[in-house]
């Protein structure tokens, strides 16, 4: 039983660290021309993805929140609502979730990379909706954007397959140093 409570301890301790890892990966940020100036790129799905594979989705989805909400919290909202960070909670999501479970599938590096690209494509295309519907007209009506919707096709799917592909890149490079570590510590997955 004792050892019970000290693994839930030693996961909470984690996705709070990798969550503050992701955060500050989340501060150095950046803009990618020709794209427009809030399309911003970083690093912080990293993180959650570790998160991910080492214990679970939740534990993913939980990085993704506390880094956007610490943002938040730390930098806040032109508007007071935080629309930017919801979208960045989102791609995030729907980036480390395809890859963990085609990765938990195949248990590879080639699985890994089919993750990867998996995850990037589901991301683009779900944000590139996501956007259209619901994430630039809130833009437009809360802090008075001009309706950018027809810039998803020329701005919003391709930056994201370009940050996608960059996460991508950076993860591999170190998922090859780290994937005996990962595997022997995703033991203790699904929390």
């Amino acid at each position: 039983m004792k050892k019970m409570g000290n693994t839930k301890i030693r996961v909470m301790v984690s996705i709070g660290m990798l969550s503050s890892i992701a955060y500050l990966l989340m501060l150095l940020n950046f803009p990618m021309p020709p794209f427009q100036s809030f399309l911003l790129v970083d690093f912080s799905d990293v993180p959650a993805l570790i998160a991910a594979l080492i214990f679970g989705p939740i534990a993913g989805i939980l990085v993704e929140f506390f880094k956007n909400f610490l943002d938040f919290v730390m930098t806040g909202s032109p508007t007071g609502v935080p629309v930017g960070h919801i979208a960045n909670f989102l791609a995030g999501v729907l980036f480390i979730l395809p890859t963990y479970y085609v990765y938990n599938k195949l248990n590879t590096k080639k699985g890994m990379t089919i993750g990867l690209i998996t995850g990037t494509a589901t991301m683009s295309i779900l944000m590139s909706i996501l956007n259209y519907y619901f994430i630039l007209p809130a833009y437009t009506a809360l802090m008075g954007f001009p309706d950018l919707r027809s810039y998803v096709v020329a701005g919003i799917l391709p930056f994201n397959i370009i940050k996608g592909i960059m996460i991508s890149i950076l993860f591999m490079l170190l998922f090859i140093r780290m994937q005996n570590w990962i595997n022997k510590l995703s033991v203790v997955k699904h929390v």
